[in-house]
């Protein structure tokens, strides 16, 4: 049984989508899947639909059972969010474990101990873990041989992702424990420049403890949660299902190679100091050419231009992308009967984007770009529809 644990002391980075997607994902690849809420605040249960009144029995009441003369198993409380997906869910309550257990020996290998029962009832278990650093999060991390850190593609998230790595550190310190440390791209806006530098500094600077998988800014993963469904279920050939499954496959690739499981103190030798690097960059660009770029006075028709995707423009559809390296980019779809070759996308200034405007009337329309020959969906579109070639329009 594989356990991943999903963690981040900075709010706002997307750890509890990450988590459960990813654990619905997992599900849909055929993998018997269990997501461990130790989050006091039940943001999974709230993002799954699972009625707060009719939860009788959380995550705290396995844990506490242990010391306590209660017994309660991990079957007694998982709701069946989907087949092959259940749910440990939190409450409140979960706060007050860490003073319950003060003084008690291994207290922070209940969560371990508790999975260990369960080893054979489930393939992968995803643990979402609080925003904060106490026995709740290390109870996750002992359960853990392998965690995902959610990174929000700004600047400041790095200061967050330097304390997260700080916790780990310590957690190997306490206790001998070996775990893979990889770093997931989140909430990235490709739109943005600082978005895609920071993007760019942190591949180059992780390499291999970084997922090739990002998840992007996407409007459906928000829409998904609010009406209780992962995106599996809600919008399947979405943008947002793509990121995710992507991850999802590149996991299980490496579930399939076997790959080798380095120490922590080895992962984070390097990558601690990849992150200081990259934090002292990221401060040298927010101070130079970056930062007018993001927070200057624009005029109305400046930020009109300035935006990659498509956009309605008086009478004229505007469309942008960015594609630095092409020679030629062409339009293609339902409007030009397919054929490239009538709508050609015009470099719009040195920094490699293009741009061309064209009549519609009002209505939905299909289209896809063609750079230099090659056939490919837009990337700044987050409303797609999937072809009869098994890609999206």
């Amino acid at each position: 049984m594989q356990c991943i644990a999903v963690i981040n002391q900075k709010g706002g980075c997307g750890k509890t989508t990450v988590a459960m997607n990813l654990a619905a994902c997992l599900a849909v690849q055929n993998r018997r899947t269990l997501l461990v809420d130790m989050d006091p605040q039940s943001h999974c249960a709230v993002g799954l639909a699972v009625p707060e009144e009719q939860i009788e029995h959380t995550i705290y009441e396995v844990l506490i059972s242990a010391h306590s003369d209660a017994s309660v198993s991990l079957k007694n409380i998982v709701w069946q969010i989907a087949p092959g997906f259940d749910l440990a869910p939190a409450g409140i309550e979960l706060a007050a474990l860490e003073p319950q257990l003060a003084g008690q020996d291994h207290r922070e290998d209940c969560l371990r101990n508790v999975l260990a029962h369960e080893a054979n009832d489930y393939d992968y278990v995803v643990i979402d873990c609080p925003p904060s650093v106490g026995l709740l999060t290390f109870n996750s991390l002992r359960a853990a041989n392998e965690v995902v850190i959610p990174v929000e593609t700004g600047y400041f998230a790095l200061h967050g992702l330097s304390r997260q790595l700080e916790t780990i550190q310590v957690l190997k310190q306490q206790c001998q424990q070996e775990i893979t440390v990889k770093v997931l791209a989140s909430m990235y806006d490709v739109r943005t420049k600082l978005a895609r530098e920071v993007l760019s500094e942190l591949r180059k600077n992780y390499s291999a403890d970084m997922f090739k998988a990002i998840i992007n800014f996407n409007t459906k993963l928000k829409e998904a949660a609010s009406f209780g469904q992962p995106i599996t279920e809600y919008e399947p050939s979405s943008k947002g299902m793509k990121d995710f499954m992507a991850l999802a496959d590149e996991i299980l690739q490496n579930e399939t190679c076997g790959g080798t499981v380095e120490s922590v103190e080895s992962q984070l030798m390097a990558i601690s100091k990849s992150a200081i690097e990259l934090l002292a960059e990221s401060e040298i660009l927010i101070g130079s050419k970056a930062a007018p770029l993001e927070h200057a006075e624009m005029t109305i028709e400046e930020k009109i231009d300035s935006f990659y995707g498509v956009r309605q423009k008086r009478d004229l559809v505007h469309f942008a992308a960015l594609y630095p390296n092409a020679e030629r980019v062409c339009l293609a779809g339902d409007f030009n009967s397919w054929q490239p070759d009538s709508t050609q996308l015009n470099p719009a200034g040195d920094n490699g984007r293009w741009a061309v405007e064209i009549p519609l009337s009002q209505g939905d329309y299909r289209y896809r770009y063609v750079v230099d020959g090659r056939w490919q969906q837009d990337p700044y579109n987050e409303k797609t529809v999937e072809n009869e070639f098994g890609e999206y329009n």
